[in-house]
């Protein structure tokens, strides 16, 4: 039988691949941080709500995980909440993106390239 992944919308699938980049250069991945990748590379606005709201969906469903990070003064010293994808949002990821890749694979002549 096929190993089932959870379904992920396409905000999703933004917003875990936003924690990655960050991630991969050495940031911390917080709700500021992740809106603001998410707009730099997609080119759209994104509200802070939906940030909030799509972060504490992904960690009921185990695909992300968070910590306290630093407090600081500008926050009221409240600690920035940090977020780290899990192996099973990562395999959640990989598994939508690849549906997407799959399916417009043959679609250049209409879709144009990437």
């Amino acid at each position: 039988m096929a190993d089932i992944h959870p379904v992920l919308g396409e905000f999703e699938v933004l917003l875990i691949l936003a924690i990655l980049h960050l991630a991969e250069a050495g940031d911390e991945p917080y709700g500021s941080s992740i809106r603001a990748e998410i707009e730099a590379r997609s080119g759209r606005p994104v509200s802070r709500g939906s940030i909030y709201v799509t972060l504490d969906r992904l960690e009921d469903k185990r695909l992300l995980s968070s910590r306290a990070g630093a407090s600081s003064s500008d926050r009221g010293d409240r600690p920035k909440r940090v977020f780290k994808v899990t192996p099973a949002g990562l395999k959640a990821a990989r598994a939508s993106v690849a549906a997407v890749t799959r399916m417009q694979r043959g679609l250049e002549s209409v879709l144009g390239p990437f």
